[in-house]
């Protein structure tokens, strides 16, 4: 029945998983029935902790059909596996970005839930803050004048909370480290508020973290609009920070994370604090996707726009590795 929670089963245990599943909870739309993770203390964890059934594999959940979904928090690399296993069960599928680590597997992976008809939701909760959605309505209206620019960094502390072999320290598991894995939600929000991005041109480091993959990231990235943004991430910062300015010419906002949204228009003296009230942006994202699966609306991050969000940061990981400014077609060509 339309008015019952949408029930669904997680995959993949980790700490995301049960940032989603307290979202799940705090909606009401939808019902977690079971869980599974190759690791069956985790599974059976998670099950305790949010009264669902710890399922013996993966195939027991697919073969399940009372689920209607899959809430998939599983390594990067896995996500086409176990996203066509889902669409090919007929369970529709929220995938956390990034959608995959290759093209490929992003194409083949958007197809199979096309194929069998199942609803693909990407993971992007950052773009539905309160803050950037007022900025980008007041773009749209005009009010900030033609974009120029924009800058971004997005940072966070890492060290000591994975075990050292864990799929994030890892190129097969996380290609390009933080700018991958973090760095994503903020080349999303930059392309949301400025404009699709046409180049890239990055260099990272790592400094801190253990692994092989870098734990810092700059980019310099051009869009198609003819505005240039910047953006930075860290894995190896002493805390977690966010900051996002775009400049208009008739206006620019400024957004971090300690003083929130303030706006300076052309002739004013002083940047104005702007109230935006905290929206609850994992909630949303998980039902807008629980009323795409019962038929009503589409979700605003589907595959589509999960493969373009990769090519960004592939072409930067590109970037980085051959010393050349990439374009982001590079990477979508055919083949």
């Amino acid at each position: 029945m339309s008015g019952e929670p949408l029930t669904v089963a997680c995959i993949g245990m980790g700490w995301w998983s049960d940032v989603l599943a307290d979202a799940i909870q705090r909606s009401g739309k939808l019902r977690i029935v079971s869980c599974y993770s190759r690791s069956a203390g985790k599974r059976e964890a998670f099950a305790r902790k949010y009264g669902c059934a710890a399922a013996a594999s993966y195939d027991a959940i697919l073969e399940d059909r009372g689920i209607a979904a899959i809430i998939n928090t599983t390594p990067n690399n896995v996500h086409r596996e176990t996203t066509c296993a889902a669409a090919q069960a007929g369970k529709h599928v929220f995938l956390d970005k990034p959608i995959a680590t290759t093209i490929a597997d992003a194409r083949a992976l958007t197809e199979a839930c096309r194929r069998h008809k199942v609803v693909l939701a990407l993971g992007y909760q950052r773009r539905k803050e309160s803050h950037f959605r007022w900025v980008r309505e007041r773009i749209e209206r005009g009010e900030f004048g033609r974009i120029v620019n924009a800058e971004a960094n997005i940072s966070r502390d890492r060290l000591g909370q994975f075990e050292p072999g864990h799929w994030r320290y890892t190129t097969a598991g996380m290609p390009g480290g933080v700018m991958l894995q973090i760095g994503i939600h903020y080349t999303d929000v930059i392309e949301y508020l400025v404009g699709p991005i046409k180049t890239v041109t990055a260099s990272l480091a790592q400094l801190v973290l253990p692994g092989e993959n870098p734990d810092v990231a700059s980019l310099v990235l051009e869009h198609e609009n003819g505005a240039l943004s910047t953006l930075n991430a860290s894995y190896a910062s002493a805390g977690e920070y966010y900051l996002m300015n775009v400049y208009g010419k008739e206006a620019t906002a400024y957004y971090d994370l300690h003083q929130g949204l303030r706006v300076l228009r052309r002739g004013g003296g002083s940047a104005e604090p702007v109230a935006c009230p905290k929206n609850d942006t994992i909630v949303e994202e998980l039902e807008e996707f629980a009323a795409a699966a019962r038929g009503s609306g589409e979700p605003e991050m589907d595959g589509e726009c999960g493969t373009a969000s990769l090519a960004v940061l592939l072409a930067g990981i590109r970037s980085a590795r051959e010393g050349r400014r990439v374009a982001v077609a590079e990477l979508l060509k055919p083949g």
